[in-house]
């Protein structure tokens, strides 16, 4: 399979009208020529929490959005791409319950990352601990062995809650492998596309190291689901937030990556209307990479961008943000965190929100990043030009749930309505279809007040040119009939 390069959506099984076939519905019946790219469908698997990133199972969907055939239905019309959390899976999982039903007698055992694989008495060395990049306090949860009454730990890299509800699978295990393999042999069965291996970058556990993206053990497992993805016919890729030349590693090693640079080179740029750091960055980044500036999440900074931004500006960026609404995800590890005890993980936020609201930089935004090289991606939320849900925040207790909202078919309708979203939507159909994006590509000199991007193949040429003090974009295009042709976005 080829990824296309053209526009893909993000959403969750559920936001876009409530279920799979509604979803179905909507791409169908508003999106059809919009999202030509394909559509990621965020974890629609049974799960206990995280909403979908704790699976139990990848052999099934979960009832109340819909079924495997519902995924296969959307295939047919839509490159799909699915999360595959290949990492951890959850306690509420039948194999992690039969293994604390039956012990070290399960069938399942070898599953799970017991602390004796790593420390031989299963008792872990707090040097070794303060050595690792860790998600939260303690990289392990506790666990009662039915059978016998023996106290387990298991190594359990997520989760907010203590036990752990994402328990860590042992990826050198063949057990492990068998498993992995029958769910990629599902997802071939329903259409699926398009793999995101999640959190791929702690499944290596090694003392003495960070135990994340461990060298050259990451590259094994990698090579080995990537054969496995191969022989299925199935694209990979991996998703690491981690210090850029990490990422640039996996780019030479022959695999897709996230900008995850981007979203905030462009925030940066547009708010401080400056663009001199945003196209030093444009010219040396690698092509191979999948572009966004929404997500579940939030827009990343550290460690994505360590060495690459100065603490104090960056601060400035976030304060800003927050001003707008915006929330904070945080650096748990002291040893992680920053010069000047810099911490901020994640702005989270709706991309437009960040912008305050101002329909040209968002725009602006918009065609940044569809004139940078690589696949993009656009959030639901983001497609909708939503604002932060502050109320579901309050509601939830969980910050990220401030870009996370579900919309109605009504509210889909409202939104289509507006003025900033049929104007996105115009710009999308124009990156679908414009041939030059499968050309070459240029960033052009321009003024620290301007950004200037351009593509050509054979007699097709585009240029974005976004003013950044007045954050007008305009497009010069030449046409099918060969005319220079004007179009201010």
């Amino acid at each position: 399979m080829t990824i296309k390069n053209q526009v893909q959506l993000i959403t969750y099984p559920d936001s876009l009208g409530g279920d799979l076939k509604a979803l179905r519905y909507v791409l169908e019946t508003y999106f059809y020529d919009i999202c030509k790219g394909g559509v990621h469908i965020l974890p629609p698997f049974p799960s206990s929490g995280d909403r979908g990133f704790a699976p139990l199972t990848y052999l099934e969907i979960e009832p109340r959005f819909g079924t495997w055939e519902d995924i296969r239905e959307i295939g047919e019309r839509f490159d799909v791409l699915v999360d595959f959390m290949v990492n951890h899976i959850s306690q509420k999982s039948d194999y992690f319950k039969d293994f604390l039903q039956h012990g070290r007698s399960s069938k399942y055992a070898d599953l799970f990352l017991t602390l004796d694989k790593l420390w031989s008495d299963g008792n872990p060395v707090q040097s070794d601990i303060d050595k690792m990049f860790l998600r939260r306090p303690l990289p392990y949860s506790t666990f009662t062995l039915r059978n016998t009454g023996e106290e387990v730990k298991v190594w359990t890299t997520f989760g907010k809650t203590d036990p752990s509800e994402q328990i860590d699978l042992d990826v050198r295990s063949e057990i492990t492998k068998r498993l992995l393999t029958s769910f990629f042999q599902k997802f071939q069965k329903h259409n699926v596309k398009i793999v995101r291996l999640d959190a791929v970058g702690y499944v290596i556990k090694k003392l003495g190291t960070s135990c994340f993206f461990v060298e050259p053990d990451i590259y094994h497992f990698l090579d080995w689901v990537k054969q496995l993805a191969d022989s299925l016919g199935i694209e990979l890729l991996p998703e690491i937030h981690s210090h850029y030349t990490i990422q640039y590693k996996l780019a030479e090693h022959g695999f897709w990556i996230y900008d995850f640079i981007l979203p905030y080179r462009i925030l940066d740029t547009l708010v401080n209307k400056n663009s001199m750091q945003l196209r030093k960055y444009l010219q040396v980044r690698p092509h191979n990479q999948f572009t966004m500036l929404d997500c579940h999440d939030g827009v990343p900074v550290k460690p994505d961008l360590d060495d690459l931004i100065d603490p104090k500006e960056a601060r400035r960026l976030v304060d800003v943000c927050v001003s707008r609404g915006a929330n904070l995800s945080l650096i748990l590890s002291d040893e992680h965190k920053g010069e000047e005890g810099f911490d901020v993980h994640q702005i989270r936020g709706t991309y437009y929100s960040l912008l305050g609201c101002d329909d040209d930089a968002y725009l602006a935004a918009r065609a940044i990043q569809f004139f940078t090289p690589g696949i993009p991606q656009v959030y639901y939320v983001g497609l909708l030009a939503g604002e932060n849900d502050l109320d579901r925040v309050q509601m939830t207790g969980e910050g990220r749930e401030i870009n996370r909202h579900n919309y109605t078919l009504e509210e889909i309708e409202q939104s289509l309505n507006k003025k900033v979203v049929q104007r996105l939507l115009k710009l999308i159909r124009f990156r679908n279809e414009y041939e030059a994006f499968d050309g070459e590509f240029e960033v052009l000199d321009s003024a620290n007040e301007e950004v200037i991007l351009a593509w050509k193949k054979d007699n097709s040429y585009c240029r974005l040119r976004v003013q950044l003090t007045t954050m007008q974009s305009t497009i010069t295009y030449v046409d099918k009939h060969g005319l220079v042709t004007q179009y201010v976005i």
